[in-house]
């Protein structure tokens, strides 16, 4: 009896109307692992066992050996890149805060679920210069292997989308985190990277790139992913705005929360920053009705996020909560609450 392979199966099925999708997905339902808290966040580049994992349809398992990324729509010359291929353009490595948007379904719940890594792969730009793409392609789509279900909707593939114009910047297609290949629940053999952007458009296990005039249409870039746009009196206006850019976040590191202070020490309160448009200022107090302070914050290194910290010496005992806000080169303040960003507070105690 001849051997029957996935693929020919898959063939067959699609010329019956059927479609069987070969990729196995273990696990093949919606998948994270419990991240850091703020006040473990120590290190500046975070281990690869820390960084943050979610994956809405389950663990696509690929075998780099026959994994292939296609690269069509607006395009003059379409590609299909083998992973031996991309391997010979140039290697580009970076390292970038990647924070998860939390859930599309609690669209405003602060998660804080939040790493800064260090990627290795190839320049998306470089990549669609060998395509050469129409003028008029103002998205990228992004495919990834994975499928399933999620929140009753059935998904073919898991989708997202960007503006072309973002690609000049930094978007790289990374097969390695931390100096190593990817592990499977973060995207093996190769996945989109979108460094500013929240991690659910940088699409894991990267099967195929479309360039398309407007946005796409499945249920990941219309149903969610979209945040009501608010008027002056923070009332929803019936409009919304794609999850792309990462608003101005900050978190509190050290003290931790619930940790005894001495009244009239000096301590050090510290943090990290971050912001799709860089942070301009960092600012903390000590008390809900206490004044904001200027925080020391360290100069700008690319994408990565930056440390803040002050000096506080606590002169009454009692109970504290300490908090931090960021705000953006472009203005943008972190918000009290409501938001995803919302500011991070910290309860302490003095003693």
């Amino acid at each position: 009896m001849p051997i029957v392979t996935a693929n020919a199966l898959r063939l067959a099925d699609d010329a019956r109307g059927l479609i069987v999708n070969p990729v196995k997905l273990e696990p093949n339902t919606f998948f994270r692992r419990i991240p850091l808290a703020p006040h473990q966040m120590r290190d500046r580049v975070t281990r690869t066992e820390d960084a943050i994992v979610l994956c809405h349809l389950g663990v696509p398992r690929l075998d780099r050996d026959q994994w292939s990324l296609t690269i069509d729509g607006l395009v003059e010359h379409p590609l299909a890149l083998r992973f031996d291929k991309l391997l010979r353009y140039p290697k580009t490595e970076l390292t970038s805060f990647h924070q998860c948007a939390g859930s599309p379904l609690q669209p405003f719940d602060p998660t804080r679920r939040v790493c800064n890594v260090t990627w290795g792969g190839v320049r998306l730009v470089d990549l669609l210069a060998d395509c050469q793409p129409s003028p008029a392609a103002r998205y990228i789509w992004s495919r990834g292997a994975d499928f399933g279900k999620f929140s009753g909707a059935v998904v073919d593939a898991y989708v997202k989308d960007l503006p072309i114009a973002r690609v000049a910047a930094d978007v790289l297609i990374a097969y390695e985190m931390n100096g190593s290949a990817l592990a499977a629940e973060h995207g093996f053999p190769a996945r989109l990277v979108v460094p500013g952007f929240y991690g659910t458009n940088s699409v894991k296990w990267l099967m195929g790139i479309t360039l398309a005039e407007s946005r796409a249409t499945g249920p990941f870039t219309t149903r969610w992913y979209n945040d009501p746009l608010l008027d002056s009196a923070g009332q929803e206006t019936g409009e919304t705005t794609p999850v792309w850019a990462i608003a101005p976040e900050s978190l509190i590191v050290s003290p931790a929360p619930d940790e005894m202070l001495e009244a009239s020490a000096e301590r050090e309160i510290w943090g990290w920053a971050w912001a799709d448009s860089g942070v301009a200022s960092v600012e903390v107090r000590a008390g809900d009705q206490a004044a904001w302070l200027p925080a020391a914050l360290e100069p700008p290194r690319g994408r990565e996020w930056q440390r803040f910290s002050i000096s506080w010496s606590p002169q009454h005992p009692g109970a504290a909560t300490l908090a931090s806000r960021a705000t953006s080169k472009a203005g943008i303040v972190q918000p009290i609450s409501g938001r995803r960003n919302a500011i991070h507070g910290v309860p302490v105690n003095i003693v």
